[in-house]
């Protein structure tokens, strides 16, 4: 009696699974020729429909779901973000089993999807190891080539070099001291070229006297042009007129990556009026060359600058990659590709897409779609202005949600921003920063920022990843064997 009761159960829960099977391939069907159109890499297809499957799946709340999967021995499909069709087959075939039906999962299926990731990796970043190793070269590379052969040395397997800074004539040193290093070592580098896009930083401040730090409850003005500026408020300009305009009352703006937090309670003509709600408490200072971001603002701003644009011309016969900074929608990607076919440039050149605002977030299946139908393509997460945008509780969710979708959409991920950031500033990090660096072993690369001691700091990661990644592969756990686990002695 009890064996026919579990039977029963069992076959009600079959077809509870085999509907969400059939509304997640409707769905993804459906999906899938939306974007079909923007696919002229037929290699990229089966990806493109493993993350339409993906969005559709995830458009349920399926908690229950895999509560009762548990209970039959069954994937809880909570790690199938690369191949979630043949999971789902996976599921029922062993639930048919169970039913005493044979009905055999299709593991060609299973690898095939589960390869895609390391092509896409390999035709961005290379053939060397899994997490790479970004560094962001500073100004003093282009002269010094003993800092760039230490950094290879060490570990790095990808150069950065950020086109907001320098000139043609640095960049084609620091490129020029990079190839000799990897002669003379033997070791391959692969270049991204980061586009500056319209980031919003400030000009110089300006204090009254005997002020030289904003508290919460003070009030700052930020302007258009220094000829607004008042001379018994802080002020300070803005390198991006177009922002401040913008913006309106009400609306919240941040300085130098949520050090300082403001409410606009005054805009018009150019000149908005904050009063500051966050500040460390013994005040902030406000310097010069710092970014401000718009988190409530929709800034209607094309994210490929006209300096862009020039420096696409540098890019397009020097790098591996570029990076492409403020993309939000499909619109900013269209411009980028349509100014990559005008320049001919080579099919290899990949665009690594930076997610940094919440609209990018929004779009980032279109812009991967987008992109990767076309060109070989990587994702960003930049936490920084990530973290300004979201919040920080918001972030520690969201960056977990980009990885999620970037591994459906076989597409290798960027872990950047802060990594490891006290060791590689000032010589000393803190515990914090070692777990952070271990939780990027779960994308394909990570980001080092530029420092007096950013060669300790690629050894260091270097060191993490040899160690985490026998552990993990995605967010899978892989069990090796534990020393902790052996018998102990007496």
């Amino acid at each position: 009696m009890q064996e026919d009761s579990t039977l029963a159960s069992l076959n009600l829960f079959r077809q509870q699974v085999a509907d969400l099977d059939d509304a997640v391939r409707g769905d993804a069907t459906r999906r899938l020729e939306r974007w079909r159109p923007w696919i002229t890499r037929a290699s990229y297809l089966p990806s493109a429909g493993n993350l339409a499957a993906y969005l559709a799946l995830r458009c349920h709340d399926i908690r229950d779901v895999q509560s009762e999967l548990i209970t039959w021995g069954a994937s809880s499909l909570g790690r199938c973000e690369a191949y979630v069709l043949p999971n789902l087959e996976a599921v029922q075939g062993t639930l048919a089993a169970l039913a005493g039906e044979a009905r055999l999962p299709d593991r060609g299926a299973f690898a095939l999807l589960d390869a895609r990731l390391g092509v896409h990796t390999r035709d961005l970043f290379g053939e060397g190891p899994t997490p790479g190793i970004m560094v962001t070269f500073p100004s003093e590379a282009a002269d010094d080539p003993v800092l760039i052969r230490d950094l290879l040395e060490a570990g790095m397997t990808v150069a950065r070099i950020n086109l907001a800074h320098d000139d043609e004539a640095a960049w084609g040193r620091m490129l020029s001291h990079l190839n000799a290093a990897c002669e003379a070592t033997g070791k391959s580098c692969r270049v991204l070229m980061d586009l500056a896009g319209p980031k919003v930083r400030t000009g110089q401040p300006r204090w009254p006297k005997k002020q030289d730090r904003l508290s919460t409850g003070e009030q700052l003005i930020l302007a258009t042009d220094e000829a607004s500026l008042p001379d018994d408020l802080p002020g300070v300009t803005c390198t991006l007129p177009e922002a401040v305009r913008q913006a309106q009352v009400g609306q919240s703006v941040w300085f130098d990556d949520g050090k300082l937090g403001t409410l606009i309670e005054h805009a018009e003509g150019g000149v908005l009026r904050l009063r500051v709600t966050h500040a460390p408490p013994r005040g902030a200072k406000l310097k010069a060359e710092k970014g401000i971001n718009f988190p409530d603002t929709t800034l209607n701003l094309p994210a490929l600058t006209d300096k862009d644009r020039q420096d696409v011309r540098f890019a397009v016969k020097h790098a591996d990659m570029l990076g492409y900074s403020f993309v939000q929608t499909l619109g900013d990607v269209q411009a980028l590709l349509d100014e990559l076919e005008a320049l001919d440039a080579p099919a290899g050149l990949g665009i690594v897409l930076k997610i940094e605002t919440k609209l990018a977030v929004q779009n980032l299946a279109d812009l991967m779609v987008k992109v990767a139908g076309t060109r070989p393509c990587g994702v960003m997460i930049a936490r920084g202005d990530l973290a300004v945008e979201l919040g920080f509780a918001r972030l520690t969710e969201i960056q977990e949600e980009v990885l999620w979708l970037a591994e459906a959409a076989h597409l290798p991920v960027v872990w950047a921003t802060q990594v490891l950031e006290g060791l590689v500033k000032k010589g000393e990090a803190k515990r914090g920063e070692f777990t952070d660096a271990a939780n990027g072993v779960r994308a394909e690369v990570i980001m080092l920022n530029k420092g007096p001691f950013v060669v300790e700091g690629v050894r260091e990661v270097s060191g993490i990843i040899g160690r985490m990644r026998q552990h993990f592969n995605k967010k899978r756990p892989q069990f090796r064997a534990l020393n902790i686990a052996q018998p102990g002695t007496d």
